[in-house]
């Protein structure tokens, strides 16, 4: 059976081809109002389905949060299933964000939900949260490698919350952010353009990621939510990421989504902010 293509190796090649825009698909309430949509099944399936089908041939990546469809139970959770085949369809990689964070068999079903291709929720790669201890992620890293998907990993978020244990220092005076990104490091050794395992970065963090003594240079792709509508601009990515700009997945959502429900000018949107990204590297 022939090994499949690192998720890594697929990334560098979208993003080569069409930019570093990661799209989010967040189809929450004060978005399908602004659409004229109910806040209903109805709603989240036209919202959802309009945009990813706008979006998917013209971004490298789209990222729906499930959030925002496990809200409206099994029903919503069949309308993100149809999300990820037609952003598939569309040509766009899937990076499903479910933060997901849990300890042995139970995190082992979450790899399987969410990574392997017999699930039909399987997607590129997914986010997961580290805060059990690295080694609670396990069966996501080795489902990851055994079927070619990628994790990314939180590090330094945004939120005002974050820093109480992202900024913590641990034994040999490490932040707990910093010792994340050395695991993601060791799993990321000798790949190609680079690894398929990234880390989580916000666009609006106050600091560069240096002066906390974190090394953005672990291997990875870095995902930088919070750009765009939430104040993160290319400047910030410059500032923030420096050297490792070019391996940065800038993801916008609100002010991409706010161009519908009209999909040209949704897709528009995505150019116009694709084109912004050109000079980042």
């Amino acid at each position: 059976m022939t090994a499949p293509t690192p998720f890594g190796t697929r990334l560098a090649a979208a993003v080569a081809d069409r930019g570093p825009l990661c799209a989010g698909i967040d189809p929450h309430a004060g978005l399908l109002t602004a659409w004229g949509l109910g806040d209903d099944l109805a709603g989240l399936e036209r919202f959802a389905l309009t945009a990813t089908e706008a979006l998917a041939p013209v971004c490298s990546v789209l990222k729906p949060q499930s959030a925002f469809f496990e809200r409206f139970g099994s029903a919503g959770v069949a309308v993100l299933e149809r999300v990820i085949a037609t952003a598939r369809e569309g040509g766009a990689l899937v990076l499903l964000d479910v933060k997901r964070g849990d300890i042995g068999s139970t995190s082992q079903a979450y790899a399987d939900a969410y990574l392997d291709p017999a699930s039909p929720l399987a997607a590129d790669a997914a986010t997961v949260s580290p805060y059990l201890g690295f080694g609670s992620l396990s069966p996501f890293v080795e489902t990851a490698q055994r079927h070619g998907a990628g994790l990314f990993v939180l590090a330094l978020t945004s939120n005002p919350e974050g820093p109480e244990v992202q900024h913590a220092r641990i034994a040999g005076a490490a932040s707990v952010a910093g010792r994340m990104l050395d695991h993601l490091r060791a799993l990321n050794a000798d790949a190609a353009p680079h690894g398929s395992f990234g880390a989580v970065v916000g666009a609006t963090i106050a600091e560069p990621a240096a002066e906390d003594g974190v090394d953005l240079d672990f291997g990875g792709p870095i995902l930088a939510p919070g750009f765009g509508a939430q104040g993160g601009t290319v400047d910030d990515l410059r500032r923030i990421f420096g050297a490792a700009a070019a391996r940065v997945l800038p993801s916008s959502s609100r002010e991409i989504l706010a161009a519908g429900p009209d999909p040209v000018a949704l897709r528009d949107a995505a150019v116009r902010t694709t084109d912004a990204l050109a000079g980042l590297a």
